[in-house]
């Protein structure tokens, strides 16, 4: 039974009006209102997802390393050149936000597009910048062999970079509530975790910088030393986890302290398993009362 009431009031006043073009648009509405809640039910699912992965993938990691740079071993497959593999795995990051943006209801609101810019600004270094860097630091060493990157974690960081990055898109791009209900409170946030964030990216690009300078000087795996290397094994860690610490602040959201637990359960696995490393190769050589990644606790 068509209900009449339920259209707009244009409707009666067109000269083609009928129950056809009733029943018409209450498809078209049905179907939105259907792919409105798939969209929802999707997203929300998402993000119980991504805060499920965290306890598993933390646990995992204090027993079991990737394969792949110091840890590198055989019997895991195909692998592809380093930059290569950190530039699939890191695509997602760049190309989905361009995909999933413009199907958001703050698609045209200019603090969406200035709250997901810091994401984009992170993902724009990883994706194109950091791979190059490799490159050229690997070209340059004197050995003819370059460890290759095992084909089947270039998949599974691919899916887990997408996961993310469609939470976080969908969040600041469709589910964050309407930006002008937080008055000024949004710039506060905003420009609070920005300062976190920055100088989060600044410790780990200043890290990662160090770390290829000196693989590239010695041919091999030396004991980093000065700035933040005399208090963590590895700043580069510690650096990206206060990244997401300040993202979480500027997004004020689940979706954004999901990115930071989650983030803090697969690199402070990865750091301590690091610390070890550099204990067992260098021994006595080694920095007794430097912490893996978290300066003084951890």
């Amino acid at each position: 039974m068509v209900c009449y009431h339920d259209a707009p009031f244009f409707f009666y006043k067109m000269p083609f009006f009928s129950t056809s073009s009733l029943q018409i648009y209450h498809k078209q509405q049905t179907k939105q209102a259907t792919m409105a809640l798939l969209d929802q039910s999707f997203f929300h699912y998402s993000l119980l997802a991504y805060y499920l992965l965290g306890p598993p993938t933390f646990i995992a990691l204090r027993f079991f390393q990737f394969p792949y740079g110091k840890h590198n071993r055989l019997g895991w497959g195909p692998t592809i050149p380093p930059p290569l593999a950190w530039f699939i795995m890191e695509s997602p990051s760049i190309l989905l936000p361009l995909i999933l943006f413009p199907f958001g209801q703050h698609f045209t609101n200019p603090k969406a597009l200035l709250l997901m810019s810091p994401y984009l600004l992170h993902y724009f270094h990883r994706t194109f910048i950091y791979p190059l860097r490799i490159y050229q630091s690997t070209s340059h060493q004197n050995t003819k062999t370059t460890i290759g990157f095992p084909l089947i974690l270039t998949f599974n960081g691919f899916l887990t970079q997408a996961l993310n990055t469609c939470i976080q898109a969908r969040w600041v791009s469709h589910y964050k509530s309407d930006y002008d209900s937080d008055g000024g409170l949004f710039w506060w946030k905003f420009f609070g975790g920005l300062v976190v964030f920055l100088w989060g990216m600044r410790i780990n690009m200043w890290a990662d910088t160090a770390l290829l300078v000196l693989k590239r000087e010695s041919g091999g795996y030396k004991v980093p030393r000065g700035g933040w290397f005399e208090l963590v094994t590895c700043p580069n860690y510690f650096g990206e986890i206060v990244e997401w610490l300040g993202w979480a602040v500027m997004t004020w959201s689940w979706a954004g302290f999901g990115f930071f637990l989650y983030t803090c359960s697969n690199l402070v696995p990865r750091a301590c398993a690091n610390h070890k490393w550099y204990l067992q190769k260098f021994a006595e050589d080694y920095p007794k009362n430097r912490k893996a990644v978290i300066p003084f606790f951890v």
